[in-house]
């Protein structure tokens, strides 16, 4: 069984040894935006469905006996804080999106340590990162301080693993990796980086493999004592799920944003075009490395189009309106609504429309906001490449590609080969792969990638006189934006 708690929702779903997938259930996570720039989930909300969405596998699969193991992936970043005693959270959880810390992190950038940090842990100084989050949090929320030695923190799947098994206080290094506050290169929690974020390590979790005996449920919580066996970040998961083993594989997930990532082995490889480096996996205490490009906006621009502006009802509605207009009519959506990401790393942009004019309608935004897809891909392909990492091919996954007419304009203007797996939920299909590892089904990846399905193919269907304008104009809307 596999957890997968997003940033929107959270599911459990069942999968057969072999990667068929039998049953799920899902849940949506409430978004609380209490302030310009401030994104929280209430972490309670994230662990009751989460134990719903088990509970109602455990059900399905007939009860815990048959198990074998639980896998676990979770957005990233986002950080929890909680009683020791009680594994209850005290505050609100502050979501990766959040750029509170936006000061921060430019008073530090200021003081010269971005390139120390970059260094060390191959991230940037971005609010979006873990250290900073809980340093604020830890000064601004008196709570947090009231508890002394009792006090936990952690990334979603740390504080999970530590209610389901009522009491283990571990972080994966795919998750550890993506906190700011992890020497990557020696698998260990840095002390200078906690000191600069004002983190006590002794709040933090131990650093683990990604598969292995992780902890074993506790049957007062879910009825049985299931084995944990199999833990990553979501993005590092999909990487997994598309069998992206070897260097120089590419996958991108486009889900509430997209996040594309490059295997590059065993080498902790250091960008010099502001990309980012992680942990894509560890186990048996190896780890091996990606290079990754963030994209803040994905598919929460078309749920923003459908709740807050209205233009759409249902999210599938965007392919057919795309479809029916024969371009875009000089209209381009920037989605910054939380920044810019790589290559760009504006925390303080901020999303535009532009190119209207009387002959614009709605279509057109709604064609525009897909098409923005492909042109922020095109944005980090350049710098991809410029780290000596073009992509012969690009693997995608998530909600956002079952959407036909968005992955072809992807072909058009990466100009590369496109592949969609059947089964388009590789992020948890991942945490599968390494559960199933974990627990001795598989012996190593290269084995559990057996449980992976059939792909389909999207070729370019676009020549450089169509293409090259539209990112002329793309890139006039972007300079904009970063001023």
């Amino acid at each position: 069984m596999v957890i997968d708690e997003g940033t929107t929702s959270t599911r459990a779903m069942l999968f057969t040894p072999d990667g068929g997938c039998t049953d799920s259930k899902q849940l949506p996570l409430t978004q609380y935006y209490p302030e310009p720039g401030h994104v929280e989930h209430d972490a309670e909300e994230i662990w009751q469905n989460s134990l719903d969405c088990t509970k109602a596998m455990i059900e399905k699969a007939g009860g815990g006996a048959n198990i074998i193991s639980i896998g676990i992936t979770n957005q990233r970043e986002t950080i929890i804080f909680w009683d020791k005693r009680t594994g209850k959270p005290l505050s609100k959880a502050i979501v990766w999106q959040d750029r509170r810390t936006s000061d921060i992190c430019d008073t530090l950038k200021n003081e010269g340590r971005e390139d120390w940090l970059h260094n060390r842990t191959g991230l940037r100084l971005d609010p979006y990162f873990s250290g900073s989050k809980i340093g604020w949090a830890l000064k601004h929320w008196p709570q947090l301080n009231d508890i002394g030695e009792h006090l936990a923190v952690g990334t979603v799947e740390s504080y999970l693993i530590f209610r389901l098994t009522n009491g283990t206080h571990i972080s994966d290094a795919s998750n550890a990796s993506r906190t700011a506050l992890m020497d990557i290169e020696h698998g260990q929690w840095d002390g200078e980086l906690c000191d600069m974020f004002n983190v006590p390590m002794a709040i933090l979790p131990q650093i683990t493999d990604c598969a292995g005996e992780l902890g074993i449920c506790d049957p007062n919580v879910v009825g049985h004592p299931i084995l944990i066996s199999g833990c990553a970040g979501d993005q590092q998961a999909a990487t997994i799920g598309q069998a992206c083993l070897n260097p120089g594989q590419s996958k991108a997930t486009f889900g509430t944003g997209a996040f594309i990532l490059t295997n590059t082995g065993r080498e902790f490889y250091r960008s010099k075009n502001r990309l980012l480096s992680t942990i894509a996996w560890q186990i048996g205490g190896v780890r091996h490395y990606a290079i990754e490009g963030s994209i803040f906006v994905a598919g929460s621009l078309i749920q923003w189009l459908r709740d807050d502006i209205k233009l759409i009802e249902h999210a599938h509605e965007s392919e057919e309106i795309a479809k029916s207009l024969k371009d875009n009519g000089g209209v381009y959506i920037v989605p910054a609504l939380s920044g810019l990401g790589a290559p760009h790393w504006k925390a303080d942009a901020r999303a535009m429309i532009c190119g209207l004019s009387f002959a614009s309608g709605k279509d057109h935004i709604i064609r525009a906001a897909l098409e923005s897809m492909a042109y922020q891909c095109y944005d980090l392909q350049s710098a991809f490449a410029q780290d000596g990492a073009a992509w012969s091919e690009l693997r995608v996954d998530g909600a956002m590609v079952n959407n036909g007419w968005m992955v072809q304009h992807l072909a058009n203007i990466l100009n590369v080969r496109i592949d969609r797996p059947d089964f388009v939920e590789t992020t948890a299909l991942g945490a599968a792969m390494l559960a199933a590892i974990g627990a001795g089904i598989y012996p190593d990846l290269e084995s559990a990638s057996a449980m992976i399905g059939d792909v389909q193919s999207f070729t370019c269907a676009m020549d450089e006189n169509e293409r090259n304008p539209l990112l002329q104009e793309w890139q006039k809307a972007v300079d904009f934006v970063t001023g």
